[in-house]
């Protein structure tokens, strides 16, 4: 699968990606809305895709059995109606309309035409969004199934959204394309620890998010604080929990070019935009993050930052 470049007032906007997808696999891509926008435009008119673009409504006038029979009339299949309402769940709905389910079922009614889908790719656009609990276990066991004959791709701006299913998961953001490092088990995680403490140079910062261990390197991170005795790693708008000390952090982070701004938060200053002086005595850093950040500065920090910055 490949995507080519694309250009916004003369700046590189989304890089050229190359994606080597197999079956029994599915990638998820962590991206905004745009661009998100932009890589399903590029497969629209690809006979090997699938699409399932996001909030897509259709037969709501129809009930769950009607679409299901007509579904399997559309695509010729062999299955038999009782085997699929009772394979997706939905053996109390069959009679009621679709347009007077909840909103989750509706959606997750609505996304399991893709498991009629005859393409051997298929894209979908934030498919765990509007789905509560339950419908999310449902689709994600379907998921699961699919994968093991199609290949997946999953289209998301939500991390927990990406590792439901996924087995890679990339972002995809002003900084580039750049695949995830992820660990699976808390054995992994402490190798991570055990290799750090060993490591003097560090290569990557070891956060956790839904029993998933998320490496990441030092410059992706736009700045770490201390918050009731947890410390979140704040990476393109989403927060990670670290096990690690500020102070732990701090020292090493050094060399990458962090500061401690505040007793309680670690900033990269490549992410700083503005120093904002709100009285004589009080200071923020606003950073350039993708998502409008702001942050503490001690007033005891301001020279010393102002040397670094070489203001």
């Amino acid at each position: 699968m490949q995507f080519e470049p694309v250009y916004d007032d003369g700046e590189l906007f989304l890089p050229k990606i190359e994606l080597n997808m197999t079956s029994n696999q599915s990638i998820s891509i962590i991206t905004d809305l745009k661009r998100k926008q932009l890589l399903m435009n590029q497969l629209v008119n690809h006979s090997l895709y699938h699409l399932f673009r996001a909030q897509q409504n259709e037969y709501m006038r129809l009930t769950v059995e009607e679409l299901i029979q007509f579904l399997i009339k559309v695509t010729e299949r062999n299955d038999h109606i009782a085997s699929l309402l009772d394979y997706f769940a939905l053996k109390e709905e069959r009679k009621i309309k679709i347009k007077d389910l909840s909103s989750s079922k509706r959606m997750y009614v609505t996304l399991l035409r893709v498991f009629f889908a005859h393409q051997p790719t298929l894209v979908l656009e934030e498919p765990y969004f509007y789905l509560e609990e339950q419908d999310r276990r449902h689709l994600k066991r379907i998921l699961d199934d699919l994968s093991k004959e199609k290949q997946i791709l999953i289209l998301t701006s939500n991390l927990e959204d990406a590792l439901i299913s996924c087995d890679e998961i990339y972002r995809l953001n002003e900084l580039g394309f750049h695949p995830l490092d992820i660990r699976d088990s808390e054995e992994e995680k402490q190798e991570v620890q055990e290799q750090d403490r060993d490591n003097i140079t560090l290569q990557k910062i070891y956060t956790k998010k839904n029993d998933k261990v998320i490496l990441f390197n030092p410059p992706e991170i736009d700045f770490i604080e201390s918050m009731d005795g947890a410390i979140l790693v704040h990476v393109g708008g989403e927060n990670y929990h670290c096990a690690l000390t500020l102070t732990e952090l701090e020292q090493r982070l050094l060399h990458f070019g962090f500061f401690r701004c505040h007793r309680s938060y670690i900033v990269n200053l490549q992410k700083i935009r503005e120093i904002i002086t709100w009285t004589k005595n009080s200071y923020s850093l606003r950073l350039n993050t993708g998502k409008d950040a702001v942050v503490p500065l001690a007033r005891s920090k301001l020279q010393e930052l102002k040397t670094l910055l070489n203001l």
